[in-house]
């Protein structure tokens, strides 16, 4: 699992869906999107049949991502399997947090390790706003139901957008002081058909620090445990949690890239805003193996992403590869 330029790959990010019970505005078009035919989408089973072949050649770390992953049934039935794999040391998830009250323990039950709460405020009406669907989100109960359930470390990531919703940069900041919670405020990024935000809403990493110290002295963190990511971590004294940021428009990362995409119609897509990928679906499907197309797709994977050239690989909207 090495790529071209010497890259270790490791970390395989799963969508198990393209569909969404949200509408974010920088993440998916008000009316959706064409989705998956259901015969295209790969089945829980021919998902861990991707992963156990995988495995063994340096696979580590999964994280399961949509769409909104928990909006597919009996998502803790791929958790189980998943943990049921040799050589698998973290299983990770990326989720609005909607669910996550009701679906959190039998999750943690199934063996899954941690989540990531995508939340871009903490204000009702603004949620409604930037959702553009009405589901009683509340970031703190859904946070606080997976640390109950002893889902650690509990990421939150805030996209940050000027005029919208960067003046709760502080307010987010502050939870990490009440809880072992660790916010990350991340660049927007422009992407497809969304381009109704613009560079005019990207808030630079710099100027959210800037507004982090203002609020007190920032001491520098190594960040959570079992991180997979390019953010970069401070903390107030004393404070249980953490703040991060991440830059992929001020300050790309691709240098350090450790992971692959598999989509939910089983496409391994080698960089989030490239336009390679490979079907590893079909192979399985016909009980092919497929170590030749890991292959093919690693000696293809880019040095790095052209989004800021606003190209971005054929994608509509985030929502097709979970991010």
């Amino acid at each position: 699992m090495q790529d071209q330029h010497g890259r270790r790959i490791e970390y395989l990010r799963i969508s198990v869906t393209d569909r969404c019970n949200f509408r974010c505005r920088y993440c998916m078009p008000l009316e959706g999107l064409p989705w998956l035919p259901k015969q295209d989408i790969l089945r829980y089973e021919e998902i861990t049949a991707i992963v156990r072949e995988l495995a063994p050649l340096g696979l580590r770390r999964l994280r399961i991502t949509g769409g909104e992953p928990t909006i597919r049934p009996d998502l803790a039935e791929l958790v189980a399997q998943l943990r049921a794999v040799p050589g698998i040391e973290d299983i990770a998830l990326s989720t609005n947090g909607v669910r996550l009250p009701e679906l959190a323990p039998a999750l943690a039950a199934a063996g899954l390790d941690r989540v990531n709460i995508s939340a871009d405020s903490l204000r009702p009406e603004r949620v409604v706003e930037i959702a553009r669907r009405d589901l009683g989100f509340d970031l703190v109960r859904a946070a606080s139901a997976a640390e109950s359930a002893g889902l650690a470390p509990i990421k939150i990531n805030v996209v940050v957008m000027r005029g919208i919703n960067d003046d709760e940069v502080g307010d987010f900041a502050a939870l990490t002081r009440e809880h072992p919670w660790h916010v990350r405020f991340i660049e927007l990024m422009p992407v497809g058909e969304l381009r109704e935000l613009t560079w005019d809403h990207v808030v630079p990493s710099a100027e959210i620090l800037a507004r982090l110290a203002a609020q007190g002295p920032l001491e520098p963190f190594a960040g959570p445990a079992r991180g997979n990511g390019p953010a970069v971590y401070h903390r107030y004294a004393g404070a249980p949690g953490s703040v991060g940021v991440i830059t992929p428009m001020t300050h790309t990362y691709c240098e350090r890239c450790n992971r692959v995409r598999l989509t939910a119609d089983g496409r391994l897509r080698t960089c989030l805003f490239g336009d390679h990928e490979v079907l590893l679906r079909d192979a399985l499907r016909r009980g092919e193996p497929l170590a030749p197309l890991f292959a093919k797709a690693l000696a293809e994977k880019p040095l790095a992403h052209e989004l800021l050239q606003m190209r971005v690989g054929g994608l509509k909207a985030l929502s097709q590869v979970g991010g």
